[in-house]
């Protein structure tokens, strides 16, 4: 099967037929800018729950239906309704509902991807969501229209697939020293020591936070937490699990000190966590 029509749909088996989720992994050309792009639509009216953890995607979302009710680290409220946006890097859960009514495309990019994608700082993302046209202009806004129109899911995939790769064409390339800091902190599962990195590069530590948070809208210290709680996290959807030897496989001091990151980044125990 061709690499564009590697989609598949998926769903949640408690509340299937209200809504339909297609997944499709982006070509070879989009390696490491796009880890993939999303299709969703609610079928039924009701309720949607859903909570995010802190992560290393950042979501472009082009909705063509209702809004979603979008909260950081808290319930969302009445006046924290999002449509078409895009949302930066936050280091802790994000409440997410709606209503049977949403209709959306979700292109997640890299962290470093998504600085060549938008064009700007990735510091002036973090920690929101910024409407569609204020991150791509008019070109946004087209896009959206285009895709609203086509009612075929993959066509719609070809669409946002094609738009990010005409963009990356002129796109700035992610510095060197900036690539290579961020592959040895993901390589090393968050476990590399920052100053060890910006001696290596000649820089001081202020300095390479500073380049960070151009380029991933977080200092490398949070993304090494970020990475280290994600691995966590894997590790604890086993079957069975040894909160002791999951932190100490994950670099962290003890496992208070896996509690602690847990609370601060899913906020919630790592228990309670794997008993949800």
């Amino acid at each position: 099967m061709p690499v564009e029509m590697q989609h598949r749909k998926e769903r949640d088996q408690s509340i299937a037929g209200r809504f339909e989720m297609l997944r499709r992994v982006p070509s070879a050309k989009l390696a490491g800018v796009v880890t993939d792009i999303c299709g969703y639509r609610e079928t039924a009216l009701g309720h949607f729950r859903n909570i995010e953890y802190a992560s290393l995607t950042i979501p472009l979302v082009i909705s063509f239906a209702e809004p979603f009710a979008i909260g950081l680290g808290k319930a969302p409220g009445d006046n924290d309704r999002f449509a078409s946006f895009a949302a930066g890097l936050y280091a802790g859960p994000v409440m997410i509902e709606s209503f049977g009514g949403a209709c959306c495309v979700q292109v997640n990019f890299t962290p470093l991807g998504a600085r060549r994608f938008f064009r700007l700082p990735m510091s002036e993302l973090t920690d929101s969501m910024v409407v569609l046209d204020d991150v791509l202009g008019g070109e946004g806004l087209v896009l959206r229209e285009r895709l609203g129109n086509e009612p075929d899911w993959t066509a719609r995939f070809d669409i946002a697939e094609a738009f990010v790769a005409a963009r990356l064409e002129s796109a700035t390339d992610t510095p060197l020293e900036i690539a290579w800091a961020y592959d040895r902190i993901i390589a090393s599962g968050g476990r590399t020591r920052i100053a060890s990195i910006a001696e290596r590069l000649g820089w001081s530590r202020k300095h390479l936070a500073d380049k960070f948070s151009d380029a991933t809208g977080i200092g490398p210290k949070m993304l090494s937490r970020i990475v280290r709680f994600n691995r966590a996290l894997r590790l604890s959807r086993q079957q069975t699990v040894d909160w002791a030897d999951v932190a100490a496989d994950c670099g962290y001091a003890d496992q208070a000190h896996l509690v602690r990151e847990f609370r601060v980044l899913a906020g919630e125990t790592p228990t309670a966590l794997s008993a949800r």
